[in-house]
This record gives C-alpha cells, structure tokens and sequence, in this order.
C-alpha cells in the first residue's frame, strides 16, 4: 500500500485495549527472547563453570546493556518520529527517517564493536570484575562483541518493524536466534569444554541470525520505504530521531551505569558480608538478568502506547491518547504486582536454577531478591508515564522520569546508604527509588492532562 493511498489507519480507529494486545504481546516476548541470550549462557555457565563464570558474565552485561541503549536510541526515536509524521500525513519524512535511522544503525554497530574489542581490559576493569573473574570475563566480553551490532540491528528493527505494522515478525527473528543459542551453548560449554568462551560464541551465533533475519525485512515494509537518496544523513530528521529516541537511551545508559555501580558495590562489600564478594556479584548479575524479563513486559506495554499515541495525538484526538494511558497504566499495575509476588516468594528457588547444591548460594539470592524488589509493585508506572510523554513529542519530560530513578535517586542512594549499611544498604537503595520515582511520574501526568483541560483539548 504507498503511502499516499492511506486515508486511515488502525491506531486511531481500533479498540485501545485490543491495540494495545496487539502491539504489545508480540514487543515483550521479543524482549524475552532477546534478554533469554543473557539467561541461557548464565544458567549453562553456571553448571559448567560456577560461580566464577556466571560473575564473568555479569560483568559483560553491562555492555550489552549499552548496545541496547544505542539501539532504541534509534529504533525508538525513528519508530516514534515515523509515528507522528503519518499522523500529519507528512509521508516523505516518515520515509526519510527510517532511512536516515539505518545508516546510524550500521555506523554505531561498526563503531561499538571497534570500541568494545580495543578497550575490552578496561572495560572489564570498570564494570566491576573481581580478581578470580577476570580473565574468564576478559574472554567472554571479547566474544560477546562480535554479536553487538547484530543485536542492535534486531533491537531497533523491533522498533521500526513495530511501527509499521507487523511486531509478530521480530518475535520470530528472536525465538529463532535464541533457539539457536540454547541448542549451541551446551554443545560448546560442555560437548567441546569451551567455557565462558563457548558460551559467548553461541550467543553471537543466535545473534547474527536474529540480525540477518530483522535485516530482510526491509525490503518488506508497508507505511514507509528505504530510498538510496535518504540514506544520506538529514540534520533536521537526524535531530529528531535522536531527540526522541533520547529518553530510550538515558534509560538504558543509566541501567548500565545501575549496574556497574551496583557491581562494584557487590565486590567492596559483599566481600565483607556472610557470602563473599564473588557470590554477591555473581547472584546480583543473575537477578538483573532475571529482572530483564519482568522489565520486558512493561516496554512491552509502553512502547505499545508510543505508535497509539504519536498518531493520535498528531491527528489531535487527545481524549485517545489519555484513555490509552490510563489502560496502559491498569495493565502496568497488575504485572508488576505478579512480579513483585514471584520476587517475594521465589527468590531461593530461582536462584538454584542457577547454581544447584549450594545452600549458601540459594540464601544469597533470596536476601538479595526480598530487597532489592521491596517497592516493585508499582515498578511499571514510571515505564509507562515516560513512553506517554515520549509518544506525544515532549522528550524533556520523558527523558526527567528515567534520569531522575537512575541518577538522581538510585544511584546516590546506593552509595551513602551502602557506606552506612553495607551490602543490604545498597540493596535498599532500588526500593526507594522506586517510590520517589513514582510519585514523580504521577505528579508530571496530572500536571499534563490539567494543561489539555484548560486548552479544551480533552474534558
């Protein structure tokens, strides 16, 4: 269908919640998928390893974090861009910007695979490596490097793919690649006694095909198209992926920077605690990979919102976008308290899927779970806020509610609470933050809706 024979489209027409199903399910298992990689190798490495292996890994996560971060920065920024321009009927700058988003795609690929190959000691050094893990991290953050740009093609594929119509596609891109990387990794790990080093090369595996497949689809998309001419990289269109994009990045890059905080923080002082710095390195990496999967779920939910609401509220139907809030909102609720239950209740029993036998590894992760998932309950309301606020062009604010949970509150709390109370006093930092954070992204929607009711957009 071109472009110009579009006289109306879904987003503003179908039911919010069936919307919402539809975009999201498909979103959030592709997510699953994805953040699976991290899981399998971590649940092989620690039967073929140990406990030293799966803290190897947890030191590499953060890159791959980051990767992601440059991915949505993009994909998110280009798929909300494309939104509001078929909103506005502006049909060549929706053509423009996918075209614009897969140069930067394939220039930051390159770039961080030459970055994360060149500095990789250092890298291994500053997210927090112990001494015993080093050198197995060393290896498997080298591996591990040759899979990013595959997994940022299929990250912001996701986005864009999303936006035009067809998320089932990348969910299948993802199973397929992970699927891949679950049959290779025991072959390697233990089949060939590879290691940590098997287990990165099966990742990177499963990744090259997810990308390779997202890739295909390119030539397949429907509301807009790829032109030669628009490759060329636009100041204006570029400024407006990255400007809306933005918002998907910081919450990556300040999850990254979370993470090696907190990795440093389990290494100081988990060495001075009942389980060692290894095992509280190693049980906290395997929580946030844990994590990863919940967390799916809710940018499932809210970048489900983001095409709802940048088409509708450039058609100015400002009663939708509210409305499909407010469901987002609902739905965001009841996960995050299933969640918030399974964290509560299955801490020990997770954490032995991990590590079977070790009592005191099972111990670990029930303590470090009960804490640090205290408040996440109302965990996926931040996610949602920010993705309302990013849908309807307003970055600034999107951008306040990610950057406020992550630098301003979790961050610094974890220092001053941990040089108080140790390995449990940057534990609770996450809880808290959770609250604040909350209370802040409720405060700026009400503040949002009040301005639409004195314009009268909405009653």
């Amino acid at each position: 269908m071109n472009n110009q024979e579009i006289t109306q489209n879904p987003l503003g027409t179908e039911p919010i919640k069936k919307l919402i199903v539809k975009y999201s399910i498909p979103t959030a298992l592709t997510l699953m998928v994805n953040y699976l990689y991290n899981i399998v190798d971590q649940i092989f490495v620690g039967q073929g390893v140990g406990v030293t292996g799966m803290a190897a890994t947890n030191v590499a996560f953060p890159l791959t974090i980051i990767a992601m971060s440059i991915a949505l920065l993009i994909g998110d920024g280009c798929a909300a861009n494309i939104s509001l321009c078929l909103g506005r009927k502006e049909y060549e700058d929706a053509n423009r910007t996918v075209s614009n988003a897969v140069t930067l795609l394939i220039g930051s690929g390159i770039l961080i695979l030459l970055l994360s190959l060149i500095f990789a000691p250092q890298i291994v050094k500053l997210f927090g490596s112990t001494d015993n893990a080093f050198a197995d991290s060393l290896v498997y953050t080298k591996t591990i490097a040759w899979g990013l740009p595959f997994l940022m093609i299929s990250a912001a594929l996701t986005a864009i793919i999303r936006a035009d119509g067809n998320p089932k596609y990348t969910m299948k891109c993802m199973i397929i690649g992970t699927v891949i990387n679950l049959v290779l990794d025991p072959v390697f790990i233990f089949g060939f006694k590879m290691g940590v080093f098997g287990a990165g090369v099966a990742t990177v595996i499963g990744q090259a095909a997810a990308g390779i497949l997202c890739l295909l689809y390119l030539r397949k998309l429907k509301t807009v198209r790829i032109c030669k001419a628009h490759l060329k990289l636009s100041v204006n269109i570029t400024g407006r992926i990255l400007a809306l994009g933005f918002p998907s990045l910081l919450t990556q890059i300040m999850t990254a920077v979370v993470q090696i905080t907190m990795n440093n923080l389990m290494t100081i002082y988990g060495a001075v605690s009942v389980y060692g710095s290894d095992m509280a390195l190693s049980v906290y990496g395997m929580m946030m990979k844990v994590y990863q999967i919940a967390h799916a779920m809710f940018v499932g939910v809210s970048s489900a919102t983001q095409p709802i609401n940048g088409f509708n509220f450039g058609a100015k139907n400002y009663g939708r976008v509210r409305q499909t809030y407010k469901t987002a909102v609902t739905i965001a609720v009841v996960v995050s308290l299933v969640w918030f239950a399974v964290y509560q209740l299955l801490g020990r029993q997770i954490g032995m899927l991990f590590v079977s036998g070790d009592s005191m590894y099972a111990d670990c992760s029930q303590h470090i779970f009960r804490i640090f998932m205290m408040a996440f309950f109302v965990y996926g309301v931040h996610m949602v806020t920010a993705s309302f606020f990013q849908g309807i062009g307003k970055p600034a604010k999107s951008l306040l509610i990610p950057l406020s949970r992550q630098a301003i509150f979790l961050i610094p709390l974890s220092i001053i609470l941990s040089s108080k109370f140790g390995l449990d006093g940057a534990l609770a930092a996450a809880p808290i933050a959770d609250i604040l954070v909350f209370i802040l992204a409720i405060s700026l929607v009400v503040g949002e809706f009040r301005g639409w009711k004195k314009k009268q957009w909405i009653q």
